[in-house]
């Protein structure tokens, strides 16, 4: 199998030639349609996140064909459509069986390992790690029965990437994390892929007003696009005083969907008496956030974090397959470019300058 892989971090992937072994016990071999371009391996590539193993293949987000499957599996088959979660499920820990199986003890994050501990990639020999478990840069994968998320055959497998972690995380931050209810006002800090689809969650809901907050003007463009009913450019104004204007109190909600300690502190700050701040994007490794705990106290306000969207996969994925076929959910709007697996480099560049709402490499 081909693969983008990054044997260093802030030096360039390579595409090279890996021995992709099949799929043991429980997993399911997937050829790749399409990946989404995610920030997260921008961190993991450009040095932001420590402790990153290498060499990797990297890609948290992508859909595929079912091509073999282990000995055990029961709920994927050969020539399923799937979309590729991030995060394997054993149904058996406590998280699991409480309904938070995006916390799933059993999974090993940072650690480049599927569920057994081991790898199914290797280069001459030794081995290569998975990304985020499932290892979407690669023209084939191995991943765990869990991760593979059958979706309706009709369903276009480049958009159905997106679903596998921006648009599961954005609308499942406003849906299922923070459960905002219609007429609630929103402000979302950091309006790219995973931004975009909080601002179309908060649309979902019918909260109102719904605030996109960036330092790019075309940014806030798109997020009116998808339903934003203001922009406020951070890069211009103080984004706490113009919340505070628009809504008179304060946001009854806040998103932070960028690694960004001064827009946390400052989706904090807008925050009206009883709001609530959500946490989605990851800040580089040992950031921290300055913070005032009396208007928190006094005002009731709550910080809470949002990993996955709070996602049931197996429920949440294909309810967003279905929500997009009916019209209700705008996946095409957010892809701006498409990229062949030996153009990796040249979507991280395009990422970090702020030019993609979302890329996609295609297979």
């Amino acid at each position: 199998m081909r693969a983008s892989v990054l044997f260093e971090q802030r030096k360039p992937l390579q595409v090279e030639e890996l021995e992709l072994e099949p799929p043991r016990a429980g997993e399911v071999c997937v050829r790749m349609a399409a990946s989404g371009v995610c920030h997260s391996c921008l961190h993991a590539a450009d040095g932001s996140w420590q402790g990153v193993p290498v060499p990797i293949v990297l890609g948290d987000e992508g859909a595929g064909v079912v091509e073999s499957v282990g000995p055990g599996v029961q709920d994927v088959k050969v020539g399923d459509h799937v979309v590729l979660s991030w995060a394997p499920t054993c149904g058996r820990c406590h998280y699991c069986v409480i309904g938070r199986p995006n916390l799933c003890e059993k999974r090993l994050p940072g650690r480049g390992l599927l569920p057994d501990g081991t790898t199914r990639m290797s280069l001459g020999g030794k081995p290569v790690y998975h990304y985020g478990h499932v290892a979407t840069y690669a023209s084939r994968t191995v991943v765990a029965e869990s991760s593979a998320i059958p979706i309706a055959r009709d369903m276009p497998l480049d958009r159905a990437a997106l679903v596998g972690c921006s648009v599961m995380t954005g609308v499942g931050a406003v849906i299922n994390t923070a459960a905002v209810p219609a007429g609630a006002s929103m402000a979302v800090f950091g309006v790219g892929g995973v931004g975009l689809n909080v601002v179309q969650g908060g649309a979902l809901v019918a909260a109102h007003p719904i605030i996109a907050v960036d330092v790019k003007t075309s940014k806030l463009d798109h997020a009116r696009g998808l339903g934003a009913t203001h922009g406020v450019d951070a890069s211009r104004e103080d984004p706490v005083a113009a919340i505070r204007a628009i809504t008179k109190r304060g946001a009854d909600f806040t998103f932070v969907a960028v690694g960004d300690a001064r827009a946390m502190a400052q989706a904090v700050d807008a925050l009206a008496p009883g709001g609530t701040c959500v946490l989605i994007g990851v800040p580089a490794t040992g950031a921290t956030v300055p913070m005032d705990p009396r208007p928190i106290v006094t005002g009731e306000r709550v910080i809470r974090g949002c990993s996955y969207g709070s996602a049931r996969t197996r429920e949440d994925l294909p309810r967003l397959v279905t929500l997009y076929q009916a019209g209700k959910l705008r996946i095409d709007e957010l892809i701006n470019r498409r990229y062949g697996l030996d153009e990796a480099n040249e979507a991280f560049r395009a990422l970090a300058a702020g030019e993609l709402a979302r890329g996609i490499i295609v297979f």
